[in-house]
C-alpha cells in the first residue's frame, strides 16, 4: 500500500452503514477511501445462508469481544461477537430482516433525533431495498434498492403450524412484520438472494468498487487525525495516514466506534486522561447507552420427526451443503429462521416488546444440538429492555479490546418482563396446532415455574441476540449526553461523522442490520448537503384496545395481566 492515499471522504468501516455510505458518496461522484481491518467475505462459511452459526465463531471474520462479568448474570463473560470482515457484521449475522416498529423511530425524534421519526426514516429503508415479497403492504415497502429482501419457503411443517398457534393464542397474524402491521406471526424475511447471504458489501461495497471511485484500504485504526479542531484524517497501525480532504466518516459500529473516538481525544475527560490520552473534545456520552436485546431459548422435544435434527449429523450436513454448493438450493439456501412474532407483553402497550424467532430444530448458536432427536425452538426476549451498559478503554494502545460492560438484566423491570415473556411462550406452544407437536419442554423444563425458578433459568443461559448499539447516540447539540447531531456530524470536531447503530438513541423492536443500513443511507444524505427525502406520513396498525388488553381472540378481547 502506497505510503500517502488520500481521497475526498475516508470512511473507517466496511459494516452495514459504512459500506452504503461509501456506496452513495461514489454513485454522487466522490472519491472514496473504506478502511477496513478485516479481511475478504469470500467462503462457504459466509456466503452459504445456512453455515450462519460458523462465522460468528470464527476469529478470521469476528473481532472475538467479550464482555467483563456480568454482576446480574451470576458474573459470566458472555460473547458479543462483531464482524471483522467486509460486509461488518452483515456478513456473520444470522441475515434477519426487521425494521423496527414505527414508533420506535417516533420516540427517536422524541428523544432528540430531530429528523428521523419514522415518517422521515421510512424513504431511505424503501431506497435500500428490493422486496421480493409476495403478500404484504407495498405502499411501505421498496422494489428498487441494492438490498434484496426475500423469505424462506417455509415447506417445514413447523414454521406454519407456530404461525397459526400464535394467531390461535389471540396474537393475530401479519402478513408483513416491516410494512403497516408489526404485531403478529408471520413470515421472516432475510438478506439472502439467490440462495446467497446478501451482505451490506454485496449490496452496496462491491457496486461502488465497481464505479472506480471507491477503494480499500486495509489497516487497523489507531486514531482519527484532528488538526485545528477538524478531522483531517485517519492514522493506522503503524504510522500511515489516510487524508480526507472533505470528511472522515466513522462508521464502525456500536464498539469500535467509540473505542476509536476514544483513542483519538473525543470522550469522557477524565477517562481519557487516566489513559494518558490528550482531550480534544470532552463529550461525556461516548461509549455510554450501551444497550442490546436478550434472548432465550424455549426448546421442546417434538412428537413426530418433522425437526432438521437428521440435518445435523455430517452426513445430513455434507448432503445439505453439497446442495448448496452446486445449485444455490435446499436447506443450505436459507438461514432457516423462516416465521416469527411480535407480541405485546400486557395490556397498557401500545406496540409489541417482546420477539419470536422460531427454528425447526432444538440448537444453540454454536451449532451444538440440545437433545438427541427431533425438537424445535423459539428465540425469544424483551424488546426494551431499561438496562444500560458503557464501552470504556481497557489501554490507550488500539490493538487492546475495549471493556464492554452491558449490565444485562440490572433493571429490576427487565425480570419481570423476561418471565412474562416465557410464560406466554409456554401458553403459545400449548395452543394448536403447535400443541400437536410438542412431546414435552427441553429449556427451561416443566420443573421451572416459579419466579425464582424462571430468574435462575435467565440468569444461567439468557444470551445476547448480537444487538449492540446507542454507544455514541444522537441528539440536540445542546444535550451534553449526545455525540452527534441529527445530521450525523460529531459534536465538537468539524469534518468528523459518524453513522452506524452507536448513533440509536434507543434500540429498535428486532433485529438491528435494517435500521444500521438506514442510518448509512440517511447519513449520505447529509453529508452529501442533499435535501432528505420527502417524508411518507403512513399510519402504523396499533392494536385498537391495546390500553386495557393484551390479545384478542375469537371470543373478543382477553385482558391479561
Amino acid at each position: 500500500m502506497a505510503e500517502t492515499m488520500q481521497a475526498e471522504y475516508v470512511v473507517i468501516g466496511a459494516g452495514s452503514a459504512g459500506c452504503a455510505i461509501a456506496y452513495r458518496l461514489a454513485e454522487a461522484g466522490k472519491s472514496v477511501i473504506v478502511v477496513e481491518h478485516g479481511g475478504s467475505d469470500w467462503g462457504p462459511f459466509i456466503n452459504m445462508p445456512a453455515a450462519l452459526s460458523y462465522p460468528m465463531n470464527m476469529s478470521r471474520y469476528d473481532w472475538g469481544y467479550v464482555t467483563e462479568p456480568e454482576p446480574h448474570m451470576g458474573g459470566r463473560i458472555m460473547a458479543c461477537p462483531r464482524g471483522k470482515v467486509l460486509g461488518g457484521s452483515s456478513s456473520i449475522n444470522g441475515m434477519i430482516y426487521v425494521r423496527g416498529h414505527a414508533h420506535d423511530f417516533d420516540t427517536w425524534a422524541e428523544l432528540g433525533a430531530d429528523g428521523w421519526a419514522y415518517a422521515d426514516v421510512l424513504p431511505y429503508f424503501k431506497r435500500a431495498e428490493t422486496w421480493h415479497g409476495d403478500a404484504g403492504d407495498a405502499a411501505y415497502r421498496g422494489n428498487n434498492g441494492p438490498l434484496h429482501i426475500t423469505r424462506g419457503p417455509r415447506k417445514n411443517p413447523l414454521f406454519d403450524a407456530f404461525i397459526q398457534a400464535g394467531a390461535n393464542a389471540g396474537y393475530g397474524a401479519t402478513d408483513d412484520y416491516n410494512g403497516q402491521r408489526q404485531e403478529g406471526f408471520g413470515a421472516f424475511e432475510m438478506t439472502v438472494w439467490q440462495g446467497e447471504r446478501w451482505s451490506a458489501a454485496k449490496a452496496y461495497l462491491r457496486p461502488a468498487l465497481k464505479t472506480g471511485r471507491c477503494n480499500v484500504a486495509r489497516g487497523l485504526v489507531d486514531r482519527i487525525e484532528i488538526t485545528n479542531g477538524r478531522a483531517t484524517g485517519v492514522r493506522l497501525v503503524g504510522g500511515q495516514v489516510i487524508s480526507a480532504r472533505a470528511e472522515v466518516v466513522l462508521s464502525a459500529g456500536a464498539i469500535n466506534s467509540p473505542k476509536i473516538l476514544m483513542q483519538s481525544g473525543i470522550g469522557p475527560a477524565k477517562h481519557l486522561s487516566e489513559h494518558g490520552i490528550a482531550v480534544i473534545a470532552d463529550r461525556a456520552g461516548v461509549g455510554q447507552n450501551l444497550q442490546d436485546h436478550l434472548e432465550l431459548y424455549i426448546q421442546f422435544a417434538a412428537t413426530k420427526p418433522v425437526s432438521l435434527a437428521p440435518y445435523w449429523s455430517l452426513w445430513g450436513k455434507a448432503l445439505v451443503g453439497a446442495q448448496w454448493l452446486f445449485f444455490r438450493k435446499g436447506l443450505g439456501a436459507s438461514n432457516n429462521f423462516e416465521a416469527c412474532g411480535f407480541i405485546r407483553s400486557r395490556a397498557g402497550i401500545a406496540y409489541p416488546d417482546i420477539q419470536y424467532h422460531f427454528l425447526p430444530i432444538a440448537v444453540r448458536y454454536d451449532g451444538k444440538t440440545a437433545a438427541q432427536g427431533h425438537g424445535f425452538q423459539a428465540h425469544v426476549g424483551p424488546m426494551r429492555s431499561k438496562s444500560r451498559g458503557a464501552v470504556s478503554l481497557r489501554a490507550a494502545d488500539p490493538r487492546a479490546a475495549p471493556r464492554i460492560q452491558f449490565n444485562y438484566m440490572s433493571h429490576p423491570d427487565d425480570w419481570a418482563e423476561f418471565r412474562t415473556a416465557i410464560r406466554l411462550t409456554r401458553e403459545i406452544f400449548a395452543t394448536d396446532p403447535m400443541a400437536g407437536f410438542v412431546d414435552h419442554e427441553i429449556q427451561p423444563g416443566a420443573e421451572a415455574q416459579s419466579d425464582a425458578a424462571l430468574d435462575a433459568v435467565i440468569r444461567e443461559h439468557a444470551e445476547s441476540a448480537y444487538h449492540p448499539c446507542g454507544t455514541c447516540r444522537m441528539g440536540r447539540a445542546d444535550d451534553p449526553l449526545a455525540v452527534v447531531d441529527p445530521e450525523a456530524r460529531v459534536i465538537g470536531v468539524d469534518g468528523l461523522r459518524l453513522a452506524d447503530s452507536s448513533v440509536f438513541p434507543q434500540i429498535t423492536n428486532g433485529n438491528l442490520n435494517a435500521p444500521s443500513i438506514m442510518v448509512g443511507e440517511k447519513a449520505a444524505d447529509h453529508i452529501l448537503g442533499r435535501a432528505p427525502l420527502a417524508p411518507e406520513n403512513l399510519d402504523p396498525w396499533i392494536a385498537p384496545d391495546w390500553q386495557h388488553a393484551q390479545r384478542e381472540s375469537k371470543a373478543g378481547p382477553l385482558g391479561v395481566k
